[in-house]
């Protein structure tokens, strides 16, 4: 960027300066962004929701949406929360604070929808993101055992599936750019 950070490139001046107070703003918004989304994508999402979002037709869909509704009130909350505490949003923009969350809300269902999604496809285009996608699955060919619990006869697999795998780290970078990064510039540069 030629003249350095916050010249040429601003969002809101037509000189391409950026305020301290439209940074401050979007450090803010972009907290509480993340605050929502981790609440949002852990706390508030229905175990059938993260069953179905990613199931292939209306079932998956609908799944999807409620919780990309939720998700997004979540981080709508989690804005007016810090707003009403910090009072940093005096002049702020509502249609670009809506903008934001729709942006936020739109590419969470794009990658919520797994194998149906913009996320699992653009990993499977890249070739070398193609085996991070994988990462952390059930290997084939690993031993199962069987097992009694509480008089059921269950099947368990020895390698078992964390919550840290190739897929979940794809999925959350995208959310973290373009649920919290894009949003929080959107609501800082219209500040």
């Amino acid at each position: 960027m030629a003249g350095g950070p916050g010249r040429g490139h601003g969002l809101a001046h037509g000189d391409g300066s950026v305020s301290a107070s439209q940074a401050a703003v979007a450090a803010v918004a972009g907290l509480a962004l993340y605050a929502g989304h981790h609440v949002g994508d852990y706390w508030v999402q229905t175990d059938t929701q993260a069953r179905l979002k990613g199931a292939a037709g209306w079932v998956g869909r609908r799944a999807c949406a409620e919780h990309v509704l939720t998700y997004v009130g979540t981080q709508a909350a989690c804005l007016w929360l810090a707003a009403a505490v910090l009072d940093p949003f005096e002049g702020g923009s509502v249609p670009a604070t809506l903008a934001a969350l729709a942006v936020s809300g739109v590419t969470h269902w794009l990658a919520d929808r797994r194998e149906h999604g913009a996320v699992w496809w653009l990993a499977r285009l890249l070739p070398w993101k193609r085996p991070f996608l994988t990462l952390g699955d059930v290997r084939p060919g690993v031993v199962q055992v069987e097992c009694t619990d509480s008089m059921a006869l269950q099947r368990v697999m020895l390698d078992r599936p964390v919550l840290g795998t190739g897929a979940w780290a794809l999925d959350q970078s995208w959310h973290l750019f373009f649920g919290v990064f894009v949003p929080a510039l959107i609501i800082g540069g219209a500040s």
